[in-house]
């Protein structure tokens, strides 16, 4: 509505409709935040513990993997590399938090059946692919974690604009016309009054 709206009942009724709103959405945006804020809060420790977990298995995996270099040899170690699959099953799929599309990337369970022959090779080489494996796995979990802590960030950042301008725009916008048609409709009202008393008062005259 326009600031400078004729002072009327109707218009009355539009404003205090248009604040009641206004406050309404207000109160919607904070619940969003507060929960899209409680749901990054348990990504971000999630995330910190797969990254300490990520850390630990890939001192592990390289160690194992120096030790299979020195058993083996580097550039058989290279060849047998070339035996690995290229891995194609990862998907991604969504949820929804409070209107805010989620990412959930997962890749379907292999066996870890090694993709290599078990003739002339050293069970350090088992130990690697399984780290590494794990390593796979793990990375996997924190990318999904990260980018929904990513969306859910920049949604946050909306919300939260979103009900600033409610909160110090449209609500003291609307509370303020509101208090002024109020006003200019008793002011009417009090002449009006004084108005039928005087009419009153000459016609008893």
């Amino acid at each position: 509505m326009n600031v400078n709206t004729v002072p009327t009942k109707g218009n009355l009724i539009l404003a205090k409709n248009s604040l009641a709103l206004a406050r309404q959405g207000f109160d919607l945006m904070d619940k969003k935040r507060n929960i899209l804020i409680h749901e990054l809060m348990d990504l971000i420790d999630e995330a910190s513990s797969i990254q300490n977990e990520i850390d630990v298995t890939f001192r592990s995996a390289y160690k194992a993997l120096q030790t299979v270099n020195i058993e083996m040899g580097i550039k058989n170690v290279e060849l047998l590399s070339s035996t690995v699959p290229i891995e194609d099953s990862i998907s991604i799929k969504y949820r929804s938090i409070m209107g805010t599309e989620i990412p959930i990337v997962t890749a379907k369970n292999s066996i870890n059946t090694p993709s290599y022959a078990f003739y002339d090779t050293r069970m350090s080489l088992d130990r690697a692919t399984k780290e590494f494996a794990k390593v796979k796995e793990l990375t996997i979990r924190l990318s999904s974690i990260e980018n929904a802590a990513y969306r859910l960030a920049n949604s946050i950042k909306k919300t939260q604009k979103r009900a600033n301008a409610l909160q110090n725009i449209t609500i003291p916008l609307y509370t303020e016309l509101t208090f002024s048609i109020q006003n200019a409709l008793e002011e009417k009202e009090r002449e009006e009054f004084t108005r039928l008393k005087v009419i009153k008062r000459m016609h008893g005259k």
